[in-house]
């Protein structure tokens, strides 16, 4: 298989951190991509038409693209490693807080985006709050809802949370988005020293 990703990438960090606790990376060739939504450079337009990363492919079957999409198809070839995505009940509660996090990188992106790709004068402030609330309202709901789920067996829930906590470190850091919220800070401090984490920390 053919992983073509970014490491800045938290989308793609999220399948890099699955390969290494899935013991997979032996598994996958890596394939360096850049671009942007208005310049998509080298991004694999041939096969993600989207032009958006990561994108697996496959000898076996179409490109798989969307991070949600490729780690579904991991946890299903995986031979070691933990349950990423449990059976029974709790399967929704994973996939709510893997879309959760998801979301935190989408509005995460989209600010920055406006303020390295547009101009200064016209960046619209209002739309940047906007995507800022987004990302505040689930973290609040993360620390006052999901914490228990956190402390629960590894999941693919836990590692789109960690890697959305990493990336507002990454590019938002000055937002100080632990503020009021101990226990998801607490919790953070804690995951990102796995090794998963740390060899596959945004450079």
């Amino acid at each position: 298989m053919v992983l073509h990703y970014s490491r800045p990438s938290p989308y793609v960090r999220k399948v890099m951190i699955m390969l290494h606790e899935a013991h997979m990376l032996d598994q996958v060739e890596l394939a360096a991509a850049t671009g942007t939504p208005v310049d998509s450079g080298t991004m694999p337009v041939d096969h993600n038409p989207l032009g958006k990363i990561p994108a697996l492919e496959r000898a076996d079957g179409c490109t798989l693209y969307d991070s949600r999409v490729i780690c579904r198809y991991l946890a299903s070839i995986a031979s070691k490693g933990p349950a990423f995505y449990p059976e029974g009940a709790r399967l929704w509660e994973v996939l709510t807080l893997e879309a959760t996090a998801d979301g935190i990188l989408d509005a995460a992106i989209l600010m920055r985006y406006e303020t390295a790709l547009r101009a200064p004068e016209g960046q619209f402030e209002p739309w940047i709050e906007g995507q800022w609330a987004k990302i505040t309202r689930a973290l609040d709901a993360i620390e006052s809802r999901w914490m228990a789920h956190l402390a629960g067996p590894l999941c693919m829930g836990q590692i789109a949370v960690a890697c959305a906590c990493g990336y507002l470190d990454f590019r938002h850091e000055a937002r100080g988005w632990r503020e009021s919220r101990p226990a998801l800070a607490a919790w953070y401090s804690a995951f990102r020293a796995r090794p998963s984490m740390q060899q596959t920390a945004p450079e």
